[in-house]
């Protein structure tokens, strides 16, 4: 491989998403492929920002609060794009924890068409994989209470507001043609269903 690879895995909270991600690079790693694990929101100068704005927008939710949240992330991910991912090495797979496609989960009234615009506007990278990491909404519900930080979110507070949103995302998997990743059995399945997907694309021994 000559180039970098670029994946990205998205999706609802409680999706298994970083589980996924630490078998995926286990299993890369095994195969003696360079792996590079990055996180949007810890590469994302910006954050602190954001955030406050994103608690302003669950306080008071306007459409013009939510634009400005999806502008911003998507300034965030041209920096990112710019600043780190081509620090990268040429010859690494890089699995990013979220980038744009979660907006499709997680905004409520800018059209998802509309926060793709945004990205592509700014030169955002686009990954060479997406896959959209999804789960019955009342597993990965129970999952994400299950977890030491439990469902603590600014975003989804009430298991009505979290089926909608994985309803949501799962539209847009289907109308842009991500990888659709249903992790509701074992990690290993889920695993080798995203290694085969890797591995399927030109460019990707």
């Amino acid at each position: 491989m000559s180039r970098q690879f670029f994946v990205s895995l998205d999706g609802p909270k409680g999706a298994g998403k970083t589980t996924l991600l630490e078998a995926i690079t286990k299993v890369l790693r095994a195969d003696n492929k360079k792996v590079i694990r990055l996180c949007e929101k810890k590469s994302d100068p910006y954050r602190g920002e954001t955030m406050a704005l994103v608690n302003k927008l669950a306080r008071n939710p306007t459409l013009d609060l939510e634009r400005e949240v999806c502008v911003r992330l998507a300034d965030s991910r041209a920096w990112i794009s710019r600043h780190v991912l081509t620090k990268q090495p040429v010859d690494c797979i890089i699995l990013m924890d979220r980038w744009y496609p979660s907006d499709a989960a997680f905004r409520r009234m800018i059209p998802f068409a509309e926060i793709l615009q945004l990205n592509i506007e700014r030169n955002v990278r686009t990954p060479d994989l997406h896959v959209g990491v999804v789960t019955a909404p009342d597993i990965s519900w129970a999952r994400a209470a299950s977890r030491s930080r439990g469902l603590g979110s600014t975003v989804i507070s009430k298991l009505e507001e979290h089926v909608v949103c994985t309803a949501a995302f799962e539209r847009e998997i289907a109308n842009h043609d991500w990888i659709l990743c249903r992790n509701e059995g074992t990690i290993e399945d889920a695993t080798m269903q995203v290694i085969s997907e890797i591995y399927k694309v030109p460019g990707c021994p």
